[in-house]
């Protein structure tokens, strides 16, 4: 039996050995960050969660493997990350930013708006939260709001591409042309950008003028390709002006780029469904459905597949789901009725035949009258 005092000795030996080494878990976290950094979405998340089985309540992991997650389109998981950092560390600025930013992405235009006011008040002079903020506002027709908020970094930033795009469409919209035009000349003084032709042909394509949108678009796309979202935007003006091929191909080069395109993955759903390629169809609204789960969008095509394959019921109670939510919804009404003919149910169609010739009289009224019907 050791003495007392050599038995001390080799307890204090020990204890300096472990100390000595490194922490094993936290050497996890630094590999995630490792692999993160390195582009290895796939390893740094399987990093980040073997990490976080440990070590729960670490912020700087919990904020990583959201921003991992969203790097590969899965917003929603990332949205349950970052809360779960803020509800642990209020305040924190990159997850409170980038919870934002995947509200953003998956088009929760409204909540994001609300916590980027948040992010911008605590940061006034940081740009990437006021671009956020003016882009949704600018989606939910609050033009006054983009023109007050950016009007002054406008001034401050004259040479600002993105700004101006922003501030300048606001104005538009907002019956200011002279001043929104002094802004669009700006951009067009920059000469040959992909941005540019991106800005453009994007703010032409939101307006209706489609043969436009798409000169500007196929300018973007022979300057720069690689640029983001360029391919879904491209595809949109091809749809809108008679070429379904060119718009597939289009969708097909943005979900090679990125696979969790939302519009891409819906627009080239309903081109796959045309074709009666219903496996990859249903692939592309899997995917969009990830990034949005609740879209009326997805949801009616998906029906809309439901009703093809024949399975009456499951299309009916989709349908009835969604014209409740949305009671304008033409198409889903039309769908609605077919598949309550279908089903025998004739009161129950004839009701809904009367609903869409309704809501088509109103839209051409309002089409007459020059309003948007949407």
């Amino acid at each position: 039996m050791l003495a007392p005092r050599l038995l001390l000795l080799a307890l204090l030996a020990c204890g300096l050995a472990a100390w000595a080494q490194p922490d094993a878990t936290e050497e996890i976290l630094k590999q995630a960050i490792v692999l993160h950094q390195a582009g290895n979405i796939a390893g740094a998340i399987q990093a980040y969660e073997k990490y976080l089985a440990r070590r729960p309540d670490s912020v700087l992991a919990l904020s990583n493997l959201g921003a991992a997650y969203a790097r590969v389109g899965r917003y929603q998981d990332a949205i349950v990350q970052y809360r779960h950092a803020l509800k642990l560390q209020p305040g924190y600025p990159s997850a409170e930013l980038n919870l934002a930013l995947a509200y953003y992405k998956t088009g929760q235009t409204e909540t994001a708006a609300g916590m980027l006011e948040k992010v911008h008040r605590a940061a006034p002079e940081e740009l990437q939260p006021v671009l956020l903020l003016a882009d949704c506002r600018l989606g939910m027709g609050q033009n006054k709001k983009v023109i007050e908020l950016l009007t002054p970094f406008a001034e401050r930033r004259p040479d600002d591409l993105a700004i101006a795009y922003l501030l300048g469409t606001a104005l538009v919209r907002d019956d200011q042309p002279a001043r929104g035009q002094v802004l669009v000349d700006r951009i067009l003084r920059h000469g040959d950008s992909a941005e540019t032709w991106l800005l453009l042909g994007t703010a032409k394509l939101n307006a209706g003028d489609f043969p436009a949108a798409l000169a500007d678009l196929a300018k973007a796309v022979d300057l720069n390709s690689n640029l983001p979202d360029v391919y879904s935007y491209y595809g949109q003006a091809l749809l809108r002006t008679g070429d379904p091929a060119g718009a597939t191909a289009a969708y097909r080069k943005a979900l090679a780029a990125n696979p969790y395109d939302f519009t891409a993955n819906l627009q080239l759903a309903v081109l796959l469904t045309e074709d009666e390629k219903i496996a990859e169809a249903l692939a592309c609204l899997g995917r969009a459905q990830q990034v949005r789960p609740n879209d009326l969008a997805v949801r009616y095509q998906l029906a809309a597949i439901a009703l093809h394959d024949g399975k009456l019921d499951a299309a009916r109670r989709d349908l009835e789901s969604i014209v409740k939510e949305a009671p304008r919804y033409t198409e889903a009404h039309v769908a609605l009725a077919t598949v309550y003919y279908r089903l025998r149910r004739k009161d129950d169609g004839d009701r809904e035949r009367a609903i869409v010739q309704k809501l088509n009289a109103a839209a051409q009224v309002k089409q007459q009258q020059g309003v948007n019907v949407k």
